[in-house]
C-alpha cells in the first residue's frame, strides 16, 4: 500500500515561535527551577543512554543523530522521559496516518513519503523519537503546533518501555491531555497506566532478587536485617539533604549519617515519644555493621553507598508515586523466598497485595472509616485501606482526619513494628496509632478499643503451638475491639472453618458470621496453606441476627505460578474477577456452583464446598475427581481435629 504524496514543508511559518511557546509554558510550570531536580535539554542530551538511543534516530531515514526540540528528565523518576516535537503550522500537527502508527501498522521509514511524514508532522516525529527512546525509557511524547497561545494544539502520547507501539496518554478518568502540564502531572498519569504499573512492579520485584543477592554476598546481613536496611534507607531518602549528599560521605561517615537521619525523621514524625525509641532500636545493629562501613577495591565508597544508591535509583521513584503499594512488605516477602530457613517462622505469612485490596472493598471502607489491624505485620492492610479512604476524601480536612484517626495497628515483633511504622512514615500517614506489643495485652486492648474502629482486617499468625493463640481467638479479639456493628474481615487456614473448635461457639455467641469465601489453593505460594476469608458483624450475636451466612467459592483469582516469578496475574484478569467477587458478596448473590446461603451454627462446617449445589451442566470427569478429593480431604481434616481433641481430653 503506497502512502499519499505529502507536500513539502511550508516555509511561511516560524517554528521558533512554537518552541518559544513551549519554553514559556515550561518556565511557568517551574521546569527550570534551579533548586529542582528536573533537567530540560534542547536538541541534545547529556545523558549517555539518551544519546546512544538517538544516535540513529535522524528523521532523514538515512541513519545518523536525531533529536526532538525538548528532552526532559528528572533524577527522581529516572525511568520516565518527556520529549516535545514542535511545528509552526497547526496543519502540520499530525498526519492522516497517525492512528495507523499508534495501532502498530508498519509504515516503513525508508519509504520516501514516510520520511517526509515524520519530518513534516509534529505527532509523527514525536512518536518516531519515542520509538527509539522506549528501548530503555517510558516515553511521554508531546506534539505541539501553532505560533500563538490561542492557536496552539497539543497531543500527548505514552510509549511504554519495551512496548511495540505507543498509545494516547490519558488521565486516570480517561480524558485526553491536550495542553502542556507539570512534570508531576505527566508522571502521575503515566505511572497509573496499567502497562507502566505492571512493568514497574515486575522490575521492582526483579530488583528485590538482585538486592537480596548483593546483601547476602557483600553486606553479610541477616535475614531480619535486610528488610530493615531497605525501610531505613527509604526513610533516610525522604530527607532531601541526605538524598542529594549521601555520595559525598566517606564509608564510615555515611553509616553514621544514615542512622542520624533516620533518627531525625522518626523524631519529627507524628509518633508518641514512647514509641519512637522502640522504632529506632531495630536499626541500631545495621548502623554499626562492620561490612557496611568498609571500602573495598570493588566498592571504594563502601557497601552501604551502593545500597543507598541502588534504592534511590530503583525503589524511591516507585514508592514516591504508588502510595497504595506496600513496598516494604513486598520486599520482605520477596526476601523470604530466598531464606534457607522456615518460611513460616513464627507463623508469619504475608498477605498478597491484591488480597489486602480486596479486604478494603469487602469492608467497604470510606473517608469516615476507622480501620484496625491487630497483627499489622508490615502494614499491608493499613496501606490498602488508607488508599481507598483517601480516594473517598473530598477536602484536606478529610485527608488530615484519616491520617490522624483513621488507621490503628498493633504489632508485637520489634522488627516488624519498625517496618510497619516506616511504611506509614513513607506516606506521612497514620503513625500515631501504631502500638507495639501483644494485641492481647490489657493496656493495648484498652487503648485500641477507645478508637471504636468501624472495620477490622486480620491475617493472624498461622499454626501456633499455643492453643490460646489459635487463629479464631485472634479473630474474636479483633471483633471484640471493634465498635458496635463494625465489620471484621479475616483470612485464615481452611481448617479453622471446617474443623470443630470451641472458639467457633464463642465467636457466634457475640458476633454474626456474615460470609465465608474459599480462596485459591496456592494463594500464599510457596507456603502451601489453603485459606478462607471470613466476614463478621461485630457485637451482634449470630442467633440474634437470624441471618443466613453467605458462602462463596472463590478459587480462581486469575493468578498462576510462573517459574522464577512466583504467583502472578499474567493476563490481567484480577480487576474483573475482583469486581465480580465484590459485587457478588455485597448483593449476596446465589449462583449454582459458586455461591450459596445457609443457616449455620458453631458445629457446622463454614465453607462453600459443604453446601454448594452441583452445576451438572459443567460436570466432567475432572470436576468429579476434584470434588471427591476435596470431600476426602475435608473428612480427613475433621477426623484429625476430632482425634486431637480426644487426646487433649485424655491428657486433662
Amino acid at each position: 500500500m503506497s502512502l499519499p504524496t505529502i507536500k513539502p514543508l511550508s516555509k511561511s511559518k516560524n517554528e521558533r515561535k512554537t518552541e518559544n511557546l513551549v519554553r514559556n509554558s515550561l518556565m511557568a510550570l517551574n521546569y527550570y527551577d534551579e533548586e529542582g531536580t528536573i533537567a530540560v535539554e534542547e536538541q541534545k542530551s547529556n545523558s549517555d543512554a539518551v544519546r546512544k538511543l538517538l544516535k540513529a534516530a535522524s528523521k532523514s531515514g538515512k541513519g545518523g543523530i536525531g533529536a526532538p526540540e525538548f528532552i526532559i528528565s528528572d533524577i527522581i523518576t529516572p525511568d520516565i522521559i518527556v520529549i516535545f516535537e514542535c511545528k509552526a503550522d497547526v496543519k502540520d500537527h499530525a498526519s492522516s496516518r497517525i492512528d495507523e502508527l499508534i495501532e502498530g501498522i508498519d509504515l516503513s521509514e525508508t519509504d520516501v513519503d514516510a520520511v517526509k511524514r515524520i519530518q513534516r508532522f509534529a505527532a509523527d516525529g514525536a512518536l518516531h523519537y519515542a520509538r527509539h527512546l522506549s528501548k530503555e525509557f517510558n516515553v511521554i511524547a508531546v506534539a505541539v503546533s501553532g505560533e500563538t497561545k490561542s492557536s496552539m494544539k497539543v497531543s500527548t502520547y505514552l510509549h511504554t518501555k519495551g512496548a511495540p507501539r505507543p498509545s494516547p496518554l490519558v488521565t486516570k478518568d480517561g480524558k485526553s491531555i491536550n495542553n502542556i502540564i507539570g512534570w508531576s502531572d505527566y508522571v502521575e498519569h503515566a505511572t497509573f497506566d496499567p502497562k507502566v504499573q505492571k512493568l514497574r512492579f515486575g522490575e521492582l520485584m526483579s530488583f528485590a532478587g538482585e538486592l537480596h543477592a548483593f546483601m547476602r554476598d557483600h553486606a553479610k546481613l541477616t535475614e531480619s536485617e535486610k528488610p530493615l536496611l531497605v525501610s531505613g534507607t527509604l526513610i533516610a531518602l525522604r530527607n532531601k539533604a541526605f538524598s542529594v549528599s549521601y555520595h559525598a560521605h566517606s564509608p564510615e561517615n555515611l553509616q553514621r549519617e544514615w542512622m542520624r537521619v533516620i533518627k531525625d525523621e522518626i523524631r519529627s514524625a507524628d509518633i508518641p515519644e514512647a514509641k519512637k525509641d522502640n522504632m529506632v532500636q531495630p536499626y541500631s545493629s545495621i548502623a554499626v555493621h562492620p561490612e557496611l562501613g568498609r571500602a573495598t577495591s570493588q566498592f571504594p565508597k563502601g557497601i552501604l553507598h551502593e545500597l543507598v544508591k541502588a534504592l534511590n535509583e530503583r525503589v524511591w521513584p516507585f514508592i514516591s508515586v504508588y502510595h497504595d503499594f506496600d513496598v516494604v512488605g513486598q520486599f520482605y516477602g520477596e526476601f523470604l523466598k530466598y531464606t534457607s530457613g522456615d518460611k513460616k517462622a513464627l507463623g508469619i505469612v504475608l498477605t498478597p497485595r491484591h488480597i489486602t485490596e480486596l479486604f478494603a472493598l469487602l469492608a467497604n471502607v470510606d473517608k469516615n472509616s476507622k480501620v484496625l489491624d491487630i497483627c499489622a505485620g508490615t502494614g499491608g492492610f493499613l496501606v490498602s485501606a488508607m488508599h481507598h479512604m483517601i480516594r473517598d476524601a473530598i477536602t484536606e480536612v478529610d485527608r488530615a482526619t484519616i491520617k490522624a484517626n483513621g488507621l490503628i495497628g498493633v504489632e508485637q515483633q520489634p522488627n516488624m513494628f519498625a517496618l510497619a511504622a516506616s511504611n506509614m512514615i513513607l506516606r506521612g500517614d497514620g503513625k500515631a496509632n501504631l502500638y507495639q506489643g501483644s494485641c492481647f495485652d490489657t493496656a493495648i486492648t484498652k487503648a485500641i478499643k477507645k478508637h471504636a474502629a468501624t472495620a477490622g482486617m486480620l491475617n493472624p499468625p498461622f499454626s501456633q503451638s499455643d492453643a490460646s493463640l489459635h487463629e479464631l481467638y485472634f479473630t474474636k479479639h479483633m471483633l471484640d475491639c471493634l465498635g458496635p456493628h463494625g465489620i471484621g474481615v479475616a483470612i485464615m487456614p481452611m481448617s479453622c472453618a471446617i474443623a470443630p473448635h470451641t472458639a467457633k461457639g464463642e465467636l457466634l455467641k457475640h458476633h454474626t458470621l456474615e460470609a465465608v469465601m474459599s480462596m485459591p489453593d496456592l494463594l500464599f505460594y510457596p507456603v502451601g496453606t489453603i485459606t478462607c476469608i471470613m466476614v463478621f458483624t461485630a457485637h451482634v450475636p449470630h442467633a440474634t441476627s437470624k441471618k443466613k451466612t453467605w458462602f462463596g467459592y472463590w478459587k480462581d483469582d486469575g493468578y498462576s505460578v510462573v517459574r522464577h516469578r512466583g504467583r502472578i496475574d499474567p493476563d490481567q484478569r484480577w480487576p474483573l474477577i475482583r469486581d465480580s467477587w465484590v459485587d457478588m458478596f455485597r448483593n449476596r448473590e446465589v449462583i449454582v456452583g459458586t455461591s450459596v446461603t445457609k443457616h449455620v451454627s458453631a458445629s457446622d462446617e463454614w465453607c462453600a464446598e459443604a453446601y454448594l449445589e452441583t452445576d451438572y451442566a459443567h460436570l466432567g470427569k475432572a470436576s468429579f475427581e476434584r470434588t471427591v478429593k476435596k470431600f476426602l480431604l475435608s473428612r480427613l481434616v475433621n477426623e484429625a481435629a476430632e482425634s486431637d481433641e480426644e487426646i487433649e481430653g485424655e491428657d486433662e
